[in-house]
């Protein structure tokens, strides 16, 4: 009964992630379609959604609580770089893969798939929990993973440190998230008619995000792959690392809610980022490889995640 309630928990996100395939095939959304969707989620819903659950969960003393949380991401990121990056070299991945293969090793999908999985098992309390998780995952990935990508395609790799990064960390999810922070640390009081529209639009976030996903996967040819240690060593990275190095840190670093640390194991257990793939396109790197992570553990962890839930109880 627990791994039917586990699976029942994300049945609608299947659902919607199918309805976005079967749509695709029937040439309802296209290419396009689905970056409009990406376009919205990433500058208006999301943003807007922050913006409302922020400010009707938390208030200035609840929400400077939650700072101690950042440690546990942050470390667990970290760390998942350097077994990462030793993990390149013990089993020498293939070359022109391996800024692509640590990206999707250390960093997760925690907004397209994340957030929505979160809640649909823990519901709207747990969504601060996921933003604190999502600031060092973006910062992570935007920087460390984006260089390491660069790495892999012809052409220059660019300074580490550059405005351009600078303007992707900042991106329009994370300053929706800094303004509520703001907002909420000052206690200046919003209109009810701009919460009930950060409210309408933040609920577009999960369907569309679906959406996407599903079409996403439809362009995907997974005939032919064969499962070499580039695909495994990205799996084990993703379903069993990252979650354990959260699990460890929690006992050192006890978290002061045990929701925050059930999200954040759920967080790092994620499939791999939807952005790996466009980011190794644009650098000449192997997309391919990308997309095909992004398809294989997106499925996975549609089995995997009912799992963890078992466990965390």
């Amino acid at each position: 009964m627990e791994l039917l309630s586990a699976f029942g928990s994300i049945f609608s996100i299947i659902i919607m992630i199918a309805i976005g395939y079967f749509l695709t095939r029937m040439e309802w959304i296209d290419k396009q379609g689905a970056k409009l969707f990406s376009r919205i989620v990433i500058n208006v819903s999301l943003p807007a959604l922050m913006i409302n659950n922020l400010m009707s969960d938390f208030d200035r003393n609840k929400l400077l609580s939650l700072g101690k949380g950042l440690i546990i991401p942050f470390l667990s990121i970290a760390l998942a770089y350097i077994i990462g990056k030793i993990f390149i070299k013990v089993f020498n991945i293939t070359p022109g893969r391996k800024g692509t293969f640590l990206s999707m090793f250390f960093v997760s999908n925690t907004i397209f798939i994340g957030l929505p999985v979160n809640l649909a098992l823990f519901g709207s309390e747990s969504v601060p929990y996921v933003l604190l998780y999502y600031i060092a995952n973006t910062t992570f990935f935007w920087t460390i993973g984006v260089f390491e990508i660069s790495k892999d395609g012809a052409g220059e790799s660019g300074n580490f440190l550059s405005m351009s990064t600078l303007k992707r960390i900042f991106s329009p999810p994370l300053m929706g998230f800094i303004v509520a922070i703001i907002l909420i640390l000052l206690s200046i009081p919003v209109p009810k008619f701009i919460m009930d529209t950060c409210k309408y639009l933040g609920n577009l976030t999960t369907p569309l995000s679906m959406l996407f996903i599903g079409n996403t996967m439809y362009y995907i040819n997974l005939k032919g792959i064969k499962f070499n240690k580039d695909i495994w060593g990205v799996l084990l990275g993703r379903f069993i690392i990252s979650p354990l190095l959260v699990v460890l840190l929690c006992i050192i670093f006890p978290l002061p809610d045990n929701l925050m640390k059930k999200v954040f194991i759920i967080q790092a257990a994620m499939p791999v980022m939807t952005n790996t793939a466009i980011v190794s396109k644009s650098y000449n790197a192997d997309y391919q490889y990308a997309a095909i992570m992004i398809t294989i553990t997106t499925i996975l962890s549609l089995f995997i995640i009912p799992i963890y839930k078992i466990l965390l109880q």
